[in-house]
């Protein structure tokens, strides 16, 4: 027989024998139920018996001190106990079972009506004491006979408890001794079974583990020798054909995990570049570990340095020809592959990476499979990626110059003009200024006109190069002059200001301000909600309207001013708050100005913490809305007089 059918057949005795002694504890169990169910009857039969002796001796005494006093306080007593007999005789009948002691529970249920009837009942009936000797006599011994009848049912009971106990017992002991047995047959099988089990199945799993382990460990030789059952000796040779096929397979998997790795390999040293030529020797000595080329030759162009050669190893021979022309001409970007067992692959040839190439050689002109040749071909898109990557960086450091050298004659021709213009305008103001007010009649109304257009013109000029000298400090401190201001009272200043050039084009105009504090510079906070002002102004048809609005909580303030002019396209808005910005339909109405105010109230609403926003519809007009953080208003210092 073999291992299989001995293990089966003893597995399924073991089973048939658990099964019995499962059935053998159900048996148990009922039989203890019912042993249980039965001493509990008893119990409760014999509780019952002495409540019934102990309720009429109740009674007894009740009848008998009423008998000997008179008073009724004894009959209550009596009345209770009698009773309460009675039930327990009922409750003593549910927990009787055997005929003999229902016999004598009858008796005992007609000695206690008895005494019920002969002796107590009558007494009670009568309501006085009976001085009657002869009926106490009778009554107690209806009471003896009660009492024997009651002690010949305890006994019964008892006798049935007992019958019960020992039936008990009895089965307890067969089934004990039916356990006992099927136990000992379970060990008998089972140490046989193991034993069994040890000798064909254990001592050669061990030896297969061991060869497992073993495996594990590295040792790819270890082999298992086939013993034990026939089942097992087939395990272990499949797992010795396993561990050929998994040795094989191991090594492959090296090589395509160094095949994997290379292309991480090469992109951080590449990202790492400090030294091309270095670098560029890490790479071929990376790339000839992966593919197993005896050398490897690269040529590569970085920006700042020119050509780059790098071979692996150190000295190797240079390859015959560089077939580059020939390898930027192909397309797709594929590999060349020459007989002598070498593989050529071009790196760049465009204006951001130059032409190079990338070539391995293995001895025996061995087959480059596709995997390799893939492999290649991502190591070349990977260099060319990060020399585009340093051309890029070249050149945006070279735009950051050039921008920067671009900012600082910015910066230069703006002090130039500036200063430059001031010098003859100031003669030019002072002048036009002295002659229209010394000229008087003499002027002529074209000479006057004249006179006011130079002016008009030399004072635009003059907020012009102001502007320009405002856009040429960003680094303004607007903090030094900082101080707790009332938007309300600046608003004003700026409604009285621009009264007349409002007045000029038929401009309806209307400030509704509350107070509102804020922290800055006075001076600059006024300039910039003037010019946000001037602004609606100018752009406003006659006839309009321009409304400011003013309003905050704790948190902060918004200025609010709106106007029913040409509105701003949306096309615009980005670059509105740009200098030198103007909007396309501002140009087209010839709507004069150098597109600078903008551009100074967004500098001076960020320095004070600020925000601005614009909501505009072309020709329905524009909302350009300030946001500023609030500040308590000061408190006013108080009088000696109020101290």
């Amino acid at each position: 027989m073999s291992v299989q059918r001995r293990l089966n057949a003893g597995f399924l005795a073991l089973l048939v024998l658990f099964a019995l002694l499962l059935i053998q504890f159900a048996a148990g169990a009922r039989l203890r139920a019912q042993h249980d169910r039965a001493a509990d009857r008893a119990d409760r039969a014999e509780i019952a018996n002495d409540q019934v002796l102990q309720r009429m001796t109740d009674a007894e005494t009740g009848v008998r001190g009423f008998q000997l006093t008179g008073e009724p306080a004894f009959l209550e007593p009596y009345e209770r106990g009698w009773t309460a007999a009675l039930a327990a005789l009922t409750e003593l009948g549910r927990h009787v079972g055997d005929e003999d002691t229902r016999r004598l529970l009858d008796r005992e249920r007609e000695a206690v009506h008895a005494w019920l009837d002969g002796y107590a009942a009558p007494i009670v009936a009568a309501g006085v004491p009976d001085a009657d000797t002869t009926r106490a006599v009778r009554g107690k011994g209806l009471f003896d006979e009660l009492r024997l009848a009651n002690a010949a049912v305890a006994d019964a009971v008892a006798q049935e408890y007992r019958r019960v106990q020992a039936a008990g017992d009895s089965s307890r002991t067969s089934l004990d001794v039916v356990a006992t047995v099927l136990v000992i047959a379970i060990i008998v099988i089972g140490v046989s079974v193991a034993r069994t089990g040890r000798r064909q199945l254990l001592v050669p799993l061990a030896q297969l583990g061991m060869t497992i382990r073993r495996l594990a460990g590295g040792d790819r030789s270890a082999r298992a020798e086939p013993v034990g059952a026939a089942e097992l000796r087939t395990v272990v040779e499949a797992l010795n054909d396993l561990a050929e096929q998994t040795e094989t397979l191991l090594a492959a998997e090296q090589a395509r995990a160094a095949r994997a790795g290379l292309r991480q390999a090469v992109a951080a040293e590449m990202q790492e570049m400090t030294d091309p030529v270095a670098t560029g020797r890490r790479i071929a000595e990376l790339v000839a570990v992966a593919v197993g080329a005896a050398t490897v030759h690269s040529r590569i162009t970085v920006t700042g340095r020119g050509e780059v050669h790098s071979c692996w190893p150190d000295g190797a021979a240079e390859p015959p020809g560089e077939p580059v022309t020939e390898m930027l001409a192909r397309t797709p970007r594929q590999p060349l592959i020459r007989p002598d067992g070498g593989i050529w692959l071009a790196i760049g040839g465009d204006a951001d990476c130059g032409p190079g190439y990338l070539h391995a050689h293995r001895p025996g002109a061995p087959v480059w499979t596709e995997a390799e040749q893939r492999l290649l071909a991502g190591v070349v898109r990977d260099i060319e990626r990060a020399l585009r990557q340093v051309s890029l960086q070249d050149k945006q450091a070279r735009l950051i110059t050039e921008l920067r050298i671009l900012d600082q004659r910015k910066d230069v021709f703006i002090q130039t003009v500036t200063h430059e213009l001031r010098t003859p305008l100031t003669s030019i103001l002072g002048y036009t200024e002295m002659i229209t007010d010394e000229g008087g009649g003499e002027l002529t109304t074209v000479q006057q006109r004249a006179l006011n257009a130079i002016l008009r013109n030399a004072h635009r000029l003059h907020d012009t190069i102001g502007d320009l000298v405002l856009l040429d400090r960003p680094d303004r401190d607007t903090a030094a002059s900082s101080e707790a201001l009332d938007l309300a009272a600046l608003a004003d200043l700026v409604r009285g200001d621009l009264a007349n050039a409002a007045a000029a084009k038929n401009l309806t105009v209307t400030f509704d301000t509350a107070e509102a504090w804020v922290r800055g510079d006075r001076t600059q906070l006024q300039r910039a909600l003037r010019k946000l002002v001037e602004n609606a102004i100018k752009f406003t048809p006659d006839g309009g309207r321009v409304d400011c609005r003013l309003s905050g909580d704790t948190h902060s303030v918004a200025i609010a001013v709106t106007d029913t002019g040409i509105g701003i396209p949306a096309e615009d808005v980005p670059g509105l708050f740009t200098p030198f910005h103007r909007a396309g339909n501002a140009m087209d109405q010839a709507v004069q100005g150098p597109g600078l105010g903008l551009a100074i109230v967004r500098d001076i609403v960020r320095d004070h913490g600020g925000t601005i926003a614009v909501q505009s519809v072309v020709g329905r007009g524009s909302t350009f809305t300030v946001t500023l953080p609030a500040c308590p208003a000061p408190v006013e210092p108080r009088s000696p007089a109020h101290v």
